[in-house]
């Protein structure tokens, strides 16, 4: 029997297009695209972009956009003294949404077999654009970066099968699960590693609820830094534990593949959130990368009420969220005023550079 998970898909093109529109009315106003076509040429080419596609290989070891005292290298374009900010900044902002190739956190089908709820994943070398034109040689999740989304319910029986299509070895660890230890996906200290053809089967007991995630825990600098990474959500059983919310939406942080992300873009390419005022959007943080990454909303706060999945004693409010390696926050926003809003993290040399914007910028454009 094939069953339905019942959530809506966060990769819905239809609202990457309004988010586009409606990004363009709110900010841009009467000021046309098309007029700057020239200066957003100018920005891809100061971060390698004009000369069209071309494929970067990522560093096994360490960041391949940062130095060793991890300030940010390659990734932050500096412009020249002959270009000019200003033009540069807007165009950058102009370009917003920039479509490319591959999105990520397609919901994962699944089926229940004898009760037991299974998935299949494949782990896949892909090349990805992060920004325009700029595709890296990635590692992946079902050919996407990040992973599909896998949901089930607390208490529920689960088996995933994760096929090996790599030329590499591999393993795969279930973040924040309570589970036996034979499952916990740690090659050489729980399992063999899966080798390149091979399939292993995971099976646990869904728990605890929250919002968790899935990675490579195998050559894992590498192979998650590369892309093999994706958000496991557990459902709670009863679920007005959770606060109510009409939107929920995923930010997964990295800082190898291509620099900084969010969702395995860097900002133009990044996608807009939009809702309607009034409405309350739950935003997952999670944090797969090497650096912390303070993410910050202008205009209003963010009700902060899980931490790695689990409930907060009290929730709060603050504007800046600071997302270590590994962790997982919950946070609750209002949309209150309409407007596009900048959504980014607060390391500027993540955000910002004297071409403009760039990395872990996005919007939240209420209407």
């Amino acid at each position: 029997m094939t069953e339905d998970n019942g959530s809506p898909s966060t990769a819905d093109p239809d609202q990457d297009e309004l988010g586009a529109r409606l990004f363009r009315r709110t900010l841009l106003g009467a000021v046309g695209v098309s007029a700057i076509g020239g200066l957003t040429a100018g920005v891809l080419g100061l971060t390698g972009n004009a000369a069209g596609p071309r494929t970067v290989a990522a560093s096994p070891s360490v960041p391949a956009t940062h130095t060793a005292d991890h300030t940010v290298a390659a990734a932050s374009p500096s412009a020249s003294p002959a270009m000019d900010h200003d033009a540069l900044a807007e165009a950058a902002v102009k370009a917003f949404p920039a479509k490319t190739q591959g999105y990520g956190l397609e919901e994962l089908a699944s089926k229940v077999v004898d009760g037991v709820r299974e998935f299949d994943l494949t782990c896949d070398a892909v090349k990805w654009e992060v920004t325009p034109g700029q595709f890296f040689d990635a590692v992946a999740y079902n050919k996407q970066v990040p992973g599909p989304i896998i949901r089930m319910t607390e208490g529920e029986k689960v088996r995933i099968r994760v096929k090996n299509n790599l030329n590499e070895t591999t393993g795969t660890h279930w973040h924040g699960q309570k589970l036996t230890n034979k499952m916990d996906g740690v090659p050489f200290l729980t399992q063999p590693v899966i080798k390149p053809g091979e399939t292993f089967t995971y099976e646990f007991t869904a728990k605890p609820f929250g919002s968790h995630m899935y990675h490579s825990h195998h050559n894992a600098t590498a192979q998650v830094g590369r892309g093999m990474l994706g958000p496991l959500i557990v459902a709670p059983k009863d679920s007005k534990v959770d606060p109510a919310y009409d939107k929920d939406e995923i930010i997964i942080l990295n800082d190898q593949l291509g620099g900084v992300t969010l969702n395995a873009k860097g900002f133009p390419a990044t996608k807009p959130y939009t809702a309607k005022v009034g409405e309350r959007i739950r935003f997952r943080f999670m944090n797969e990368g090497q650096l912390i990454h303070p993410m910050h909303l202008h205009g209003m706060p963010m009700q902060i009420f899980a931490r790695d999945g689990y409930p907060l004693p009290q929730p709060y409010f603050a504007d800046t969220i600071n997302v270590a390696p590994g962790e997982r926050w919950d946070v609750i926003v209002l949309a209150e005023e309409p407007g596009a809003w900048a959504f980014h993290c607060h390391i500027l040399g993540h955000a910002e550079a004297s071409t403009g914007m760039f990395g872990m910028v996005t919007a939240l454009i209420i209407s």
